[in-house]
């Protein structure tokens, strides 16, 4: 049952990514997504691949995308 709603936030999630219009937002879903996908692959005794999908996707790479969102310049705000 639990794997079910993981999947339902990850699919809601991974939507949102996309079809978000203000890039902060957008990546904080991203992030959030990493992580959800990380939970799933601990419920599923995955624990190697939930390690290296919590370090690498939601850490190293949210980091990255985190500073370059911030780094751009909006125009038309």
């Amino acid at each position: 049952m639990i794997e079910i709603l993981l999947i339902a936030a990850l699919i809601v999630l991974a939507i949102l990514a996309v079809e978000l219009k203000n890039l902060m937002h957008a990546v904080v879903c991203f992030g959030g997504m990493c992580i959800i996908t990380g939970i799933v692959f601990g419920v599923l005794n995955a624990l190697y691949v939930m390690a290296f999908q919590l370090l690498i996707y939601a850490g190293a790479v949210m980091v990255l995308f985190l500073s370059i969102v911030m780094l751009t310049e909006r125009s038309g705000e």
